[in-house]
């Protein structure tokens, strides 16, 4: 495998460690990366999720795909 990585990105597998945050998240979340700024307004789950259900209500209902 041709690695165009500069040798301070190496990354010594022997030394990984498991996800000590991956049992945290329930099968049936999703996780979603903020942008630095977006993430200094919304600190919280809670806060993010509010505003996501404000916005939905204001959305048209959406409607059932074709069958054709």
């Amino acid at each position: 495998m041709d690695d165009d990585l500069p040798a301070q990105y190496a990354f010594d597998y022997s030394k990984a460690r498991p996800n000590r945050f991956a049992g945290q998240i329930d099968k049936n979340q999703i996780v979603v990366m903020l942008d630095p700024d977006i993430a200094q307004v919304f600190t919280t789950p809670e806060s993010v999720n509010s505003i996501l259900r404000a916005l939905i209500a204001t959305m048209p209902p959406a409607r059932p795909e074709s069958t054709r």
